[in-house]
């Protein structure tokens, strides 16, 4: 796919759409903050085809590939067939983002004593599982071993050393400066509210998923949060009772990049990857662009 020039209007993490439809330049000015534009919605994956899946890749020599990385690799994929589903708003305008950056929480070493820290892990949406599996643990290992790149938390590390008025002040600063598109890049690389996805594993903490909230400040549309494995009795399309292996998520995503039947078509698409996750071994056919 051919790299876009860059025009005037166009952020450093995405390009500006002009050929929506009128509602969508309208709806940021109506629904100015993120919160206020969030819709919640609750499903189940069936994980029984992603299990088998897994003990395949492990059998093959990758030892810590889990169901994180199956969902990674089906999001990309689904990005790859409908790019809408990676816009995001940012100073009333929607951009198409360049590429698909998503976000979660690790521990820094495997106690329950360590610190959380916030990572980021960009991906061309043309990745296949494995591609997404080597460059995650790659991450992960540069930050449990190095400290990664810290240099976000360095900035709110300075920031919380103002009084409360002056920060204030100074977060305000940041919030004009990222609504005109001025924050810099190195900040943009690292910050959390900036991505395509914020991804939580709610099944650690032995709790179902949480419908989490976006965040106001950054750009980040989608939240998705997955608790933990359980088998279920259900009834199959033929009246038979069957045995079906699932995980609940949830999904709250930003109203405004796209409409409720686009996001209903991803979240089919994302549970058919799931549901037959081989297919994620190849690359895509085909990498479809946004609308200019």
């Amino acid at each position: 796919m051919e790299k876009r020039k860059r025009r005037w209007g166009d952020r450093k993490d995405g390009r500006r759409l002009r050929t929506l439809h009128p509602m969508s330049y309208v709806a940021p000015y109506i629904m100015k903050d993120r919160s206020g534009a969030q819709n919640l919605f609750a499903d189940s994956f069936d994980i029984s085809g992603a299990e088998r899946y897994i003990r395949q890749k492990k059998e093959e020599g990758y030892p810590d590939f889990g169901m994180l990385h199956v969902i990674i690799a089906a999001y990309l994929r689904v990005a790859a067939e409908k790019p809408g589903i990676n816009r995001f708003v940012s100073g009333q305008r929607i951009f198409a983002r360049n590429d698909v950056e998503v976000c979660m929480v690790i521990k820094k070493e495997m106690t329950a004593e360590s610190e959380e820290t916030c990572i980021k892990a960009t991906f061309d949406r043309s990745e296949t599982a494995i591609e997404v599996y080597e460059k995650f643990s790659k991450l992960i290992e540069e930050y449990r071993t190095n400290g990664g790149d810290d240099s976000f938390e360095k900035t709110v590390g300075t920031l919380i050393k103002f009084p409360g008025l002056f920060l204030r002040m100074a977060v305000r600063v940041l919030k004009i400066l990222d609504y005109f598109g001025r924050l810099p890049a190195s900040l943009l690389k690292v910050s959390p509210f900036h991505g395509s996805l914020f991804l939580t594993s709610m099944g650690s903490l032995g709790i179902p998923p949480v419908h989490h909230h976006l965040y106001n400040f950054g750009n980040l549309p989608v939240f998705l949060a997955y608790g933990a494995k359980y088998n279920k009795l259900v009834t199959d399309r033929s009246g038979n009772t069957v045995n079906r292996r699932l995980m609940d998520f949830t999904v709250s995503t930003d109203d405004r990049i796209c409409d409720g039947f686009y996001y209903a078509s991803c979240i089919k698409q994302f549970k058919r990857y799931i549901k037959n996750p081989w297919i994620l071994d190849e690359k895509p056919k085909e990498i479809i662009d946004d609308v200019d």
